[in-house]
């Protein structure tokens, strides 16, 4: 193969970084394959002209053990590790990684050429006059304690942030006390390869790639206060034309530190047969063709300020929407019948809906029954003890009380109040769910209707 200058090969980099012609025509028109002189911009782009003045090189083992384990670790090529790290040729690599898997460590070691330097000697001399009890040795000692407790009081500050310690925030620590203490001592004590240290210290001066994207994830997670996980700021970025895969989000969110809350159980209202138990019409099919086909309804408790709060609300299983909703103090029949009344305002003489309950004795009494029976609306329970068969109105339950009773403080009962009309507002119209392909329910449902 052609050898080339420095000067050649940095004017050929020049030639393409201008942009005037491609990789492989500036290849082939110094008679290189387009492999090596990709090579060469990489070399470039890494360490700049230096990387092409020739000089001799001896590497440690350790230095080959680095590099290798910097290929293995972030899957790097044998070439592209080159040009991380200034080697002029990839089969150097590739001869370091054949040595290895057929000889061992014992492969690396490089050939003694000459006699012993007088560093080495100045080294062993120095070695032996820290003896134990010595001056130099009580220095030496306290000098690694205070190195131990500056750094172990930075990586505990970082762990009460986030939890986990990573190889980046070790590798950040050791970058911020390079000045008072050894860097080689700080690598050895955080147990990380020396090539791992010096690449992330590398990616300090790059910009981050992901900074726009990390403040429209922090905004959409404070905007929706904390309520949506991952998957669904993932489909809210998408409508706002951001195309990301859902597992890159989440990685981004855990070094943000965002996440969703835990979601609780829900009251129970069954006190026996007390009236009429109605048949399970519903059978678990939640899938609903339009609006007003199918509702649920059931009951869930809140304690606030050392009193209880019943809420009671009827949802659409066409599109998940909050028809309407009543509180009250106590989980008297009232509750349930001041919600009937201002649900049915919501339906047409062309509707035909089937209302589903569990059996609590609301659902059982015959005041309800003949509320249904003059709307000509079909009623359904689920089985006794059977959570599944009313499983969309519960999951709504553990989703209010994780994203709005147990996020906000309230002042008041009066004030919680105020709050859930916002909230269920907000469940209504703004809150998105990846089932209506991305939309809120309301959404869902103006959309539907204008198509039709």
């Amino acid at each position: 193969m052609t050898r080339f200058s420095t000067n050649e090969k940095i004017q050929a980099v020049m030639r393409y970084k201008k942009g005037s012609d491609s990789l492989k025509t500036i290849a082939k028109s110094i008679y290189l394959h387009h492999s090596v002189f990709s090579n060469w911009i990489r070399q470039y782009e890494h360490h700049g002209e230096e990387a092409f003045k020739k000089g001799y090189t001896s590497y440690s083992v350790q230095i080959k053990l680095d590099v290798l384990n910097y290929m293995n670790e972030f899957g790097t090529s044998a070439r592209e590790t080159a040009a991380i790290f200034n080697i002029a040729s990839h089969s150097t690599i590739l001869s370091w990684q054949r040595s290895l898997e057929l000889h061992g460590v014992d492969a690396l070691q490089p050939k003694k050429k000459g006699r012993s330097s007088m560093k080495k000697e100045s080294n062993k001399r120095k070695n032996q006059m820290l003896v134990e009890g010595s001056v130099e040795a009580l220095h030496a000692e306290v000098e690694r304690l205070q190195m131990e407790n500056a750094y172990f009081k930075k990586v505990e500050c970082l762990s009460s942030k986030q939890g986990k310690i990573t190889k980046q925030d070790k590798a950040q620590v050791v970058y911020e006390l390079r000045n008072g203490f050894s860097v080689k001592a700080l690598l050895q004590l955080t147990d990380i390869p020396r090539s791992t240290y010096y690449y992330v210290v590398k990616t300090f001066s790059m910009p981050d790639r992901d900074a726009k994207l990390k403040n429209v994830i922090q905004a959409i997670y404070e905007e929706h206060e904390g309520r949506y996980g991952y998957r669904r700021i993932r489909d809210e970025l998408v409508n706002r034309g951001y195309h990301v895969n859902h597992k890159k989000v989440q990685r981004l969110m855990k070094v943000l530190g965002l996440k969703c809350l835990v979601r609780m159980k829900k009251y129970r209202s069954y006190k026996g047969t007390i009236g009429k138990i109605a048949p399970n019409l519903l059978e678990r099919n939640f899938h609903a063709e339009k609006p007003n086909e199918k509702w649920v309804t059931d009951i869930t408790e809140f304690k606030l300020f050392g009193e209880k709060l019943y809420l009671s609300p009827i949802l659409d299983l066409y599109n998940g929407e909050i028809i309407t909703y009543t509180i009250g103090s106590r989980p008297v029949y009232s509750l349930v019948s001041t919600m009937l009344d201002k649900a049915f305002s919501r339906l047409t003489d062309e509707d035909k809906l089937l209302i589903h309950s569990d059996q609590g004795w609301h659902y059982q009494m015959k005041q309800y029954r003949h509320a249904l029976e003059e709307r000509g609306i079909k009623q359904s329970m689920s089985r006794k003890g059977n959570c599944y068969d009313n499983a969309v109105i519960e999951n709504f339950f553990g989703i209010m009380k994780s994203e709005f009773l147990y996020l906000k403080e309230f002042e008041s009962i009066a004030h919680f109040k105020q709050e859930l009309s916002k909230y269920i507002d907000y469940y209504n119209n703004k809150r998105i769910k990846a089932k209506l392909k991305g939309l809120s329910p309301v959404q869902y449902r103006t959309q539907a209707q204008q198509v039709a």
